[in-house]
């Protein structure tokens, strides 16, 4: 920047001083011809006098190199010449100035000579006896007299740009060093030139822009990191050459590597043909999928490339466990074993019963006994059935009526319900909390909560309680159901929502449960996408916490 305001101001001076001196000389050289006219004019008036009285006599003793007098008769000829003699001159009567005289008294013209490096200036005036007389002098045009000064001009312009050069140096330096000191980290506090106000406002507000968006990519950044690294599934990105991007904890923990792969070919992490073939079916057809079993577990891999302007610019990979989904057959098999042992215990029993009375062999007294007992089982078979209809629509997903619930007034009518049988094992229900509303299928959550308070009352201790609560956390509504029972083992904790799944069948077969309640429980949950919390410890009791979104 120095040297262009160095040489900008060197040529402004070269160009200025050039230009001055251009139109000095042209206003001089205006000036001094306009003298020399005035000068020429008064030489003719004196000439005139002396010519009318004195005549040739007069024009005879002149000697003067600088002015030429002519004296011309009114036809045109030359009568005398101060410089060449008059008979050798041709006919002036076609001469500018002489014409002008001979019409109105005076004439004057101007003209150059054949190579316009010199001009001759004429003035005539009409004498009282008809004749003329010219006066003319010669002078240098003004190409000339440049020609002539070039080498002082160029002296001038010499020296001018030396001195011109010096202080456009030390102006240069000058007005750059203020800008050379400017403060770019913060605008505002720069005490330079006013001109630059507007540029160091724009430049701070700039900054401003670029911190807010520079804290919106670290925020994305970081949510982007907290989302993948609190997913389930395997997530890799890679780009156009297969190299690492990002890869999420559970991707590290599937592929057995760390964050220090970032940046490498992918098949340093993963050399298996599958992969490498679905990666590239997937750069080529835009999606692909492979299916590996790794660690005793069946994982999907999803492959898909992510495009730019019809180009690809790299793929995502996620990986799903599909452990479950690969055995939800063998689950539905044992479902389907499962529905028809419960199915056929009851009616067996009713069966037998019913048939020992048809051939009367029951006594008399006996027959309420055997009644009551083809009753009971009827009674659990259709709750089994029941259930088993519920299950299957919470797993068709079938809409029902929706309406607004009051979880804290639900809770204590299941739990008024309920009095009876806690009051039989001597166990004290209770409900707390504060009035909490969803939309929600009531006779769903009913189920849920009754299957609870009935869960825990069935497997709580004697003279123990039930302690239902009701509130919100984390903007959700919960219901949670608390007991001081038996406990779950940790082993069959993550399994005693599976349906017909029982931790002691013996004791579930005498509380006279279908094993369906909590799966029930799990599924209604689901169904309103809420979600379900256990912590059991054997001997100590159970608490079930269901979380139900509000809206």
């Amino acid at each position: 920047m120095t040297k262009k305001i160095f040489h900008s101001i060197l040529l402004v001076a070269g160009t200025v001083l050039l230009a001055s001196l251009l139109v000095i000389m042209g206003c001089l050289y205006e000036y001094f011809g306009s003298v020399e006219k005035k000068q020429l004019r008064d030489e003719l008036e004196l000439a005139a006098v002396a010519v009318e009285k004195n005549g040739t006599e007069y024009l005879s003793q002149l000697s003067s190199e600088r002015y030429r007098l002519t004296w011309i008769e009114n036809d045109g000829t030359v009568l005398y010449d101060t410089v060449t003699d008059a008979e050798s001159l041709e006919n002036h009567a076609d001469r500018v100035e002489v014409k002008q005289a001979l019409e109105y008294g005076e004439g004057e013209s101007t003209r150059y000579s054949s190579t316009l490096l010199q001009k001759t200036m004429y003035c005539a005036e009409k004498l009282t006896d008809g004749s003329v007389l010219r006066i003319s002098m010669s002078r240098a045009t003004a190409g000339v007299l440049l020609v002539g000064m070039v080498q002082p001009i160029l002296v001038v312009l010499i020296v001018a740009l030396i001195l011109s050069s010096v202080l456009a140096k030390s102006l240069s330096r000058r007005i750059v060093q203020p800008l050379n000191k400017l403060d770019l980290e913060h605008p505002l506090e720069n005490d330079a030139y006013e001109e630059l106000a507007p540029l160091l406002g724009r430049i701070n507000r700039q900054h401003l822009q670029i911190d807010e968006q520079m804290d919106e990519l670290q925020r994305q950044q970081t949510e982007f990191s907290q989302i993948t690294s609190s997913m389930r599934e395997g997530l890799v990105l890679l780009d156009e050459k297969e190299h690492v991007l990002s890869i999420n904890p559970a991707a590290e923990k599937l592929f057995g590597t760390d964050e220090s792969c970032v940046g490498q070919d992918f098949l340093t992490i993963d050399r298996s043909h599958d992969m490498s073939l679905a990666i590239e079916r997937a750069m080529d057809e835009g999606h692909s999928e492979a299916r590996v079993e790794r660690g005793g577990r069946i994982w999907q891999f999803d492959v898909s490339r992510i495009g730019a302007s019809g180009a690809a610019v790299g793929a995502v990979l996620l990986a799903f466990d599909i452990t479950e989904r690969e055995t939800a057959e063998q689950t539905r098999r044992e479902f389907t074993a499962n529905v028809s042992h419960e199915l056929k215990t009851p009616l067996q029993g009713i069966i037998g019963s019913a048939e020992l009375l048809e051939n009367g062999m029951v006594k008399q007294e006996d027959v309420p006994r055997f009644v009551g007992h083809i009753r009971k089982e009827a009674q659990r078979l259709v709750t089994l059935i029941g259930d088993i209809i519920r299950l299957s629509q919470l797993d068709e997903g079938d809409e029902m009526p929706r309406e607004t619930v009051d979880l804290l007034a639900l809770s204590q009518e299941a739990a008024d319900d309920l009095k009876t049988a806690a009051a039989e094992k001597h166990i004290a229900i209770a409900v707390e909390g504060e009035s909490e509303t969803i939309g929600g299928v009531r006779r769903l959550l009913y189920e849920v909560i009754y299957n609870l308070c009935d869960n825990a009352i069935k497997y709580n201790v004697e003279g123990g309680s039930v302690k239902v609560s009701v509130g919100e956390r984390d903007g959700k509504a919960f219901v949670s159901v608390a007991d001081t029972g038996i406990g779950i083992a940790p082993e069959h904790q993550s399994r005693i929502f599976e349906r017909f799944y029982r931790v002691d069948k013996s004791h579930s077969k005498a509380s006279g449960g279908t094993g369906l309640g909590l799966s029930i429980v799990k599924h209604a949950v689901q169904y309103h996408h809420g979600t379900v919390e256990l912590h059991s410890e054997e001997g100590k009791g159970t608490t079930i916490c269901i979380l139900l979104p509000k809206e």
